[in-house]
């Protein structure tokens, strides 16, 4: 099974995480934030992840440190659920309509930390989530879990639908990408040899 399991603690959040790569899309979310869990429970069913995720943060003063952090244990996550790499189909794509919201992902299980990000959002908040939070998200995620994730916005006008395009998109790009292919289920998809 591959799973990853991270126990995070710092000043300013305390995180219990567990991620199941080849899962059935369960969750159990509870940020302290009501968006971020809406955001994480459609990433789990659309990347068919089991995921729990428990953090006290502080979110009394807002939810960047919950946010970024609970990304930063998502990478790592990753990164120890897909091990040495062995065997995965190592690239992912996906074209995601939400509504008038089109979002086009693509990721490289590269073992190289690079995040191209072009969304445009158009307000600051959606309820009391500052909407800026989503690429501090994605960025912590790409750094701990060493991937290149490109995100692209080709059409939208609501924050919303924005963000939980390219939250649904990753997550079906990821998912195309740690899948095992049955070619190559013994090998490294690298020249290289590692990734």
């Amino acid at each position: 099974m591959r799973e990853g399991v991270i126990n995070r603690k710092t000043n300013e959040t305390d995180i219990r995480l567990k991620l199941e790569l080849d899962g059935s899309g369960k969750s159990s979310i509870d940020t302290g934030c009501g968006f971020l869990d809406h955001m994480l429970t459609l990433f789990a069913r659309h990347g068919r992840f089991d995921l729990t995720v428990s953090c006290k943060g502080d979110t009394e003063v807002d939810y960047h440190h919950t946010t970024e952090d609970i990304g930063i244990a998502l990478g790592d996550a990753f990164a120890a659920a897909l091990g040495d790499l062995r065997g995965v189909t190592r690239y992912g794509s996906f074209l995601l309509p939400m509504d008038e919201a089109l979002i086009q992902t693509a990721v490289d299980l590269s073992g190289r930390a690079h995040l191209s990000y072009a969304l445009v959002i158009p307000t600051q908040k959606v309820g009391d989530f500052d909407t800026e939070l989503t690429k501090e998200f994605f960025l912590a995620l790409v750094r701990h879990a060493g991937i290149t994730l490109h995100i692209r916005q080709l059409a939208g006008e609501n924050a919303h639908h924005i963000i939980e395009g390219a939250f649904k998109s990753v997550a079906r790009s990821l998912a195309a990408a740690v899948k095992i292919d049955a070619v190559y289920q013994n090998e490294i998809p690298s020249t290289k040899g590692v990734l």
